[in-house]
């Protein structure tokens, strides 16, 4: 073993680097770093790492090849180095690949003098899961606050949609009541009288989405009532239509026939 180095002071951590509590066993020191997306050389030479007697690395990147496999198998590069510390690198490898993360774990020891014997392997990974389980906590609260953010979004999105579409049936309610204020008038011969527009629109924008879906229920409701009660003005007026054609029709029959009957008479009364 090479002679105990002084660690240097720790700087202000990195929102990709992800450490673990120190760990001191006969005046040995163990700390170690993990990140998603830094490189093996980036970690360690970070300025806390550089007087560590060991750094040793491993890392578990997704590779851009793709197996041959009809499920397409993700592949991944893998390496580690021990750095001077023999078996330690293929430890962390191992580490990476039971926690199944993608990234580098860097370890680094002080030496403190005395040699601890394997001890010092299971200090090693320990310290390694500490820092990527921090990373993995992190990343699960990205991932959710993300997923907050993407709800809430949609969530407002739908809104603005409904309250368009609500003013936009208001406006299809107010025009349908007209169209039918018009066949009513027109079927009992009256003077139409137009229909009484809403003294305020209501402010949709103050409306919680639960009333918001009550109301555009209601609005599918009462625009379904006018268009059944324009369906059946249409139908009587037809029917009016109708009797007033065969009414019509009956009419010129009976002038026709008089005017037949008037033309006859001269000839009979000469006989």
């Amino acid at each position: 073993m090479s002679t105990k180095r002084e660690r240097s002071v720790s700087p202000p951590p990195s929102q990709d680097i992800y450490r673990s509590e120190s760990i001191e066993e006969q005046k040995s020191v163990f700390i170690a770093a993990f990140s998603h997306s830094l490189s093996a050389a980036a970690l360690q030479a970070l300025p806390d790492f550089v007087s560590a007697t060991h750094r040793i690395a491993a890392w578990r990147k997704r590779s851009r090849q793709r197996s041959l496999m009809p499920s397409s198998k993700i592949l991944y590069d893998l390496g580690h180095d021990d750095d001077g510390e023999k078996w330690a690198g293929g430890r962390l490898q191992h580490v990476l690949d039971d926690m199944g993360v993608e990234g580098v774990v860097v370890v680094a020891r002080w030496y403190g003098g005395q040699n601890i014997g394997p001890i010092r392997f299971t200090h090693i990974e320990n310290t390694a899961k500490e820092a990527i389980w921090k990373w993995k906590i992190a990343d699960e609260k990205m991932k959710m606050e993300q997923a907050a953010k993407k709800q809430k979004l949609e969530e407002e999105t739908a809104r603005k949609e409904l309250e368009v579409n609500l003013r936009e049936r208001d406006l299809n309610i107010f025009v349908l009541r007209g169209l039918l204020a018009d066949k009513n008038a027109k079927l009992n011969d009256e003077e139409r009288v137009p229909p009484t527009p809403q003294k305020k629109p209501p402010d949709y924008s103050k409306m919680s989405m639960e009333a918001l879906k009550r109301v555009d229920k209601a609005r599918d409701a009462t625009i379904a009532f006018i268009l059944k009660e324009i369906d059946k003005m249409d139908e009587q007026l037809k029917l009016v239509e109708a009797l007033d054609g065969s009414t019509q029709d009956s009419w010129q029959d009976a002038q026709e026939q008089q005017g037949s009957e008037d033309q006859a008479q001269p000839e009979t009364a000469k006989r």
